[in-house]
């Protein structure tokens, strides 16, 4: 029996159970604590993908890059240089909407390419390559503008502000009308994301290779990957998914300044940590991210509709969570560890 459990335990499957059965508790007993408030009504479910839709899709590209073995800290900056750049262009010089925002995302997979060929060319950790890119993509946030820009283009308020209703779990209010719950193209994007983030982990070589880099790079060398490729491939990837981030959560906050999403890529972090994802490299899932940020969701409209509490509550309860989740990270290697020793010594 015991044996039969060290199995289980120590499968890469379990933290995402884990996860998945934390946010169901959770939203569980929100619906029955703030019963009266309709905490289960299908659109504060929906507002959890509404409010995080930007953290979703960076979160997505964090645990690629943690899944390789990488890290990359300049994620926030990148969101905010994308903001600020995205309202300049379409504000002060009258670009386009759509233009625009192809700029941004190339200007993204740049980013992320100078970022990879540092880390895999020149062999710089990365978590130093990326602080130098946190740096100068938040020095370039200021250099576009050091005021805030509100976004007024038509186009782009059109994209931000389409709700699509949804025609499954509406509810009637006190005046009899019925109420439809909807979602904006935001919502779509980060979904559209997670889906085909999910398929190329887990189904094309470049996802196996991401894997196997991440595994153990001596391993992945030995079976003839290009660790070199690979890994710039993902930071481009990163690239481009922290511009698109960057894009999406605009679309939100419809302007640019200076101090945009400020502790972004720790969020990002965070939920991939929380979703399951290893620090070490090697083991994670994009399903279970998106869980660790509806987490973070869940603790922020707890916190919204009891009324009282301040909003830092959220970081301690995610830093508790972050920790217990690292634990488990532990033991499970451990675990993992003595059963190879094991079957070594056999």
């Amino acid at each position: 029996m015991i044996k039969k459990l060290k199995n289980r335990l120590s499968s890469n499957s379990f933290l995402i159970i884990i996860t998945i059965l934390l946010f169901l508790l959770m939203y569980i007993g929100g619906v029955i604590i703030f019963k009266d408030k309709n905490f289960g009504r299908m659109q504060v479910f929906l507002n959890l993908f509404i409010s995080n839709a930007g953290l979703i899709v960076a979160a997505a590209g964090m645990t690629v890059v943690l899944i390789s073995g990488g890290i990359d800290i300049s994620v926030g900056s990148v969101v905010a240089m994308t903001c600020m750049l995205l309202a300049w262009m379409m504000e002060n010089k009258g670009i386009n909407a759509v233009t625009a925002v192809i700029v941004v995302l190339i200007v993204g997979i740049v980013f992320g390419f100078v970022q990879g060929w540092l880390i895999s060319y020149l062999k710089i950790q990365p978590f130093i390559v990326t602080l130098a890119g946190m740096f100068f993509a938040r020095g370039m946030t200021a250099v576009i503008s050091v005021d805030m820009i509100t976004i007024k283009n038509e186009v782009f308020l059109a994209m931000a502000k389409s709700k699509i209703n949804l025609p499954f779990g509406g509810s009637v209010n006190k005046r009899g009308v019925l109420i439809r719950p909807y979602i904006y193209p935001s919502v779509i994007i980060c979904i559209l994301v997670l889906i085909v983030l999910f398929f190329v982990m887990k189904y094309t070589k470049f996802g196996r290779s991401i894997y196997a880099v991440g595994g153990n790079e001596q391993s992945a060398l030995l079976m003839g990957l290009n660790v070199k490729k690979t890994k710039i491939k993902v930071y481009v990837l990163n690239g481009f998914l922290s511009a698109l981030a960057g894009f999406v959560f605009c679309l939100n906050t419809t302007g640019g300044f200076v101090e945009q999403a400020k502790g972004f890529e720790m969020e990002a972090i965070a939920a991939a940590v929380i979703g399951g994802t290893l620090l070490t490299g090697g083991v994670g899932n994009v399903i279970g991210s998106l869980f660790g940020v509806l987490i973070k969701g869940t603790i922020e409209t707890f916190i919204t509709f009891q009324g009282t509490l301040s909003s830092w509550w959220t970081k301690i309860v995610i830093a508790v969570l972050l920790c217990l989740f690292i634990i488990l990270q532990s033991v499970l290697m451990n675990l993992k560890w003595n059963k190879r020793k094991k079957i070594n010594q056999v």
